[in-house]
């Protein structure tokens, strides 16, 4: 399954969410499954869905709806039956977005950990916080962390094998920006900057059975506008989630956007890494195990 908003334009009223399931090898018509349509009738953008599985089954979308990033509030959506039929939307609790980007990290106490994000009124201010709830996505809690002098946002979560997390994070300081928790997410480090390009980008990443992680991002710095500096994008591996090696270019252009990856591990071993493509549609590529 995969899933996205889309729209006439970003910020559009018109903006909803949509899926696809991917059977027989082929991506299925996508269904609108929720819109920004709110308890009073009034409708807002819907933003950034994630798709999260709990350990019954059951399939989540946490989705952001509100008027822009700034303003915007989280809700969810839920189907028992693989993606046939969903729940009515329901809003967060008031304050809490979920995970904001980034597929949470479901822990081995049945809590599950989101990686989350605020942007100021005035856009002066990127931070990432944390937030925890239970594998329904009920009972919420927040974490603030120090962001130090960094503009972070949109947190991707992986889990070493000593149980340490690790959060790996957009900037508006042209590197990814690293922080770790030893306690199931309830502390943070301070973040530091790896020796990592980012132009202000999403990257995702994942832990393969054998420790390995991998990530996919764009391995440039930020041009003038907002968008330069995603013409490019490539998957890169690393044994400690500090040090990465560049191992596959998924993308290489002179100029257009290949950006806001998604990577996650099959239960074949295979991995499947969607993202957008100049903002018209969405490439699936899979790599196969051997």
């Amino acid at each position: 399954m995969t899933t996205w908003f889309e729209g006439t334009h970003e910020g559009n009223i018109d903006v909803a969410i949509y899926i696809s399931l991917y059977s027989k090898g082929k991506w299925q018509k996508a269904e609108k499954v929720a819109t920004g349509i709110d308890q009073n009738g009034q409708r807002f953008p819907c933003w950034n869905p994630v798709l999260f599985q709990n350990s019954k089954g059951k399939i989540f979308i946490l989705y952001k709806a509100g008027p822009n990033p700034r303003e915007w509030w989280g809700m969810k959506i839920s189907s028992a039956d693989n993606g046939k039929t969903w729940s009515k939307p329901e809003k967060l609790p008031d304050g809490f977005l979920g995970a904001v980007k980034n597929k949470p990290l479901l822990l081995k106490n049945n809590t599950v950990l989101h990686g989350s994000s605020t942007e100021s009124k005035d856009e002066k201010i990127w931070n990432v916080h944390f937030e925890i709830s239970d594998e329904n996505l009920n009972h919420w809690k927040k974490i603030e962390i120090d962001n130090g002098n960094f503009g972070i946002i949109q947190p991707s979560l992986i889990q070493h094998k000593d149980g340490r997390i690790q959060a790996l994070m957009r900037s508006r300081q042209n590197k990814i920006i690293s922080v770790f928790s030893n306690d199931q997410g309830k502390f943070w480090s301070l973040p530091l900057p790896l020796d990592i390009p980012n132009p202000n980008s999403a990257v995702d990443a994942i832990r393969l059975s054998d420790g390995t992680f991998l990530m996919v991002y764009n391995p440039l710095e930020a041009g003038k506008n907002w968008w330069e500096g995603r013409n490019i994008l490539k998957l890169a591996e690393s044994k400690d989630g500090l040090n990465w090696t560049d191992t596959l270019t998924l993308e290489n252009h002179e100029k257009g956007e290949f950006s806001y990856p998604a990577i996650i591990l099959s239960k074949s071993g295979n991995i499947h890494i969607t993202y957008t493509n100049n903002r018209k549609n969405i490439l699936h590529l899979v790599l196969q195990k051997l």
